[in-house]
């Protein structure tokens, strides 16, 4: 089915929110929840002092996954009445690792115009301000918490850069579950509170950021990249080997990128990373 959504026609918007700077509110958001006739919500606690401070008073109701099929028959009605809502989340884009699929595949299968007003969503501004050395990656959304799960799922995309979102409580566990996994030199970037006062980003070995997070501050929001694993063949094991002897020798991780790069005919980009990510 073809959704052609014309402005006037649009019965449903999916609205991204801020992922913690209130700032970053863009002025097409204001507007549509200005507009509709109402706005549904995980928390309307949590959304209402957003919503106030841009001089939105747009009735909320609350649509989270404990009752998402309820409010799905509720919403159609309201649309059918020929009034408009809009969808938000408690920060960041619904849908993404938030309530939303259900009705906005529901609302399109009755037909129902959708339309997206997009912003914040902690995975591309993740992803926009860490090294990466491909586009290509997995996003798996929050882990599952039983150990055996992780490990399925981390052995399941073992080759794709790995992008999660993880509790702040839970993380030093899984830290440790993925260097158990996939050992204690693979690579992994920790982003947390992003856009807010405290963001913080930390690159390294899985065993690094384990160690550095005992001595500071593990609390707020977290999204996570477990690199993809280091290929298991005779020719990157014989690099990963000189990588290991060069840096007894005190050689820079830029150094040994430039010479196994010419030794090895493989992508210095590569290496630097290899050597970014493995203790001395």
């Amino acid at each position: 089915m073809i959704n052609s959504n014309k402005e006037k026609d649009v019965q449903l918007y999916v609205v991204a929110t801020p992922i913690g700077n209130r700032a970053d509110m863009s002025f097409r958001a204001v507007e549509i929840l200005k507009s509709v006739d109402l706005i549904a919500c995980e928390d309307c606690r949590t959304s209402s002092p957003l919503l106030e401070s841009y001089g939105i008073s747009t009735k909320l109701v609350s649509y989270h996954k404990f009752n998402e099929k309820q409010r799905t028959s509720e919403f159609l009605n309201v649309i059918k009445e020929g009034k408009k809502i809009a969808l938000i989340s408690d920060a960041g884009t619904p849908c993404i690792s938030d309530p939303g699929r259900i009705l906005v595949q529901e609302l399109l299968d009755c037909g129902v115009k959708v339309s997206a007003v997009p912003g914040a969503c902690a995975v591309s501004t993740f992803l926009s301000m860490i090294p990466r050395e491909r586009e290509e990656f997995s996003f798996v959304g929050f882990l599952p918490r039983v150990k055996s799960q992780q490990q399925k799922l981390f052995e399941k995309y073992k080759n794709f850069d790995t992008v999660f979102y993880e509790s702040a409580n839970r993380l030093a566990e899984t830290l440790e579950n993925i260097a158990e996994f996939r050992g204690k030199d693979a690579g992994i970037t920790v982003g947390r509170e992003l856009t807010k006062r405290y963001e913080e980003i930390c690159f390294g070995s899985v065993e690094e950021i384990i160690e550095y997070f005992k001595n500071n501050t593990l609390r707020g929001e977290i999204v996570c990249i477990l690199y993809a694993a280091i290929a298991n063949n005779d020719n990157d094991s014989n690099i990963v080997e000189q990588i290991k002897k060069l840096k007894n020798l005190n050689y820079s991780d830029k150094d040994i990128s430039a010479i196994l790069s010419a030794l090895f005919d493989v992508n210095k980009n590569k290496i630097y990373k290899l050597s970014l990510n493995m203790k001395q």
